[in-house]
């Protein structure tokens, strides 16, 4: 399987978005891809003003047109993120398309990101978006898939379940920013790799140093063994790399994490432990996905 990270510096609008989208979706597919990924809020800038003036419902002319060009290149997209209207609600939300154009996907960020580093990054997502529960997964020719977005990488918890529903890859529009960006990219993505033995590809926007959130870029893949595969810079441009499938299997017979769970010892009680989570998994609602063989 191949997949071209499309890691673009994102406009102002989402007309003009979609434009720069078209012309890099060609370069992908002349380059062989299979599947194309497009960063977090790739059709706006990263703001919450932005959030608010271009939330869009499902069927709007820009998430229409990427169902569009998923059938005309014969590619599976998976379109980023954009500002989801729904309910009354905002959220952060990505949509995966297979090469009919037909939506397979949709998963809406489950993690809000807020920070205050102080002399670094202040954001507050929950200022705007509700946050989701999605456990996102969707099917293809080249295996199973999960899907997140960009904080959510941060919660270990999420993609575990992901790797429990038997995901190959995990596949994660983000948009990491200048004091995030350099701490913390390439070891998240290590980390997710290497504690559930799957392939992580992160695609973020190129950097632009005049928008008032500055993307760190590095769009990346990691492989099973928490290896990296490739990595751009932070300016723009695609990616293509292919996944070789069979690497996830190998990997889960020379070193079978998966099957050492001792989940006999992690459903405890909270009542049972000290320091542990309040939450008792063994009763709580993720209880049948921890308690998987």
């Amino acid at each position: 399987m191949k997949v071209s990270l499309l890691q673009m510096k994102t406009a102002l609008t989402p007309e003009e978005n979609i434009v720069k989208i078209r012309e890099m979706l060609q370069q992908a597919k002349a380059e062989g891809a299979d599947m194309a990924v497009l960063p977090e809020m790739c059709c706006c800038p990263y703001e919450n003003s932005a959030f608010v003036q271009f939330a869009m419902l499902w069927n709007s002319p820009f998430l229409t047109e990427m169902a569009e060009m998923a059938k005309e290149f014969g590619l599976y997209i998976v379109a980023g993120s954009v500002p989801l209207a729904s309910d009354g609600k905002i959220y952060n939300a990505s949509f995966v398309y297979n090469d009919k154009g037909e939506c397979i996907a949709k998963h809406r960020k489950t993690h809000l990101f807020d920070i205050n580093v102080p002399g670094g990054q202040y954001f507050m997502e929950s200022d705007t978006f509700t946050a989701g529960k999605d456990v996102t997964t969707f099917n293809t020719p080249w295996g199973k898939m999960g899907l997140i977005i960009c904080y959510d990488i941060r919660f270990p918890e999420l993609s575990r379940l992901l790797s429990l529903e038997g995901v190959q890859a995990i596949i994660v529009p983000a948009a990491f920013n200048m004091t995030t960006g350099p701490a913390h990219w390439e070891l998240s993505f290590r980390m997710r790799a290497l504690d559930n033995q799957v392939f992580m590809v992160g695609c973020a926007p190129a950097r632009d140093m005049e928008s008032s959130y500055t993307a760190w870029g590095h769009s990346m893949v990691t492989d099973p063994w928490g290896a990296v595969v490739a990595q751009l810079d932070e300016t723009e441009g695609i990616l293509t790399v292919e996944l070789d499938m069979t690497r996830v299997d190998a990997v889960r017979q020379q070193l079978p994490l998966l099957k050492h769970r001792r989940t006999d010892m992690y459903d405890v009680p909270y009542e049972a432990t000290i320091g542990r989570t309040q939450r008792n998994l063994a009763g709580g609602p993720l209880a049948h996905y921890y308690n998987k063989e």
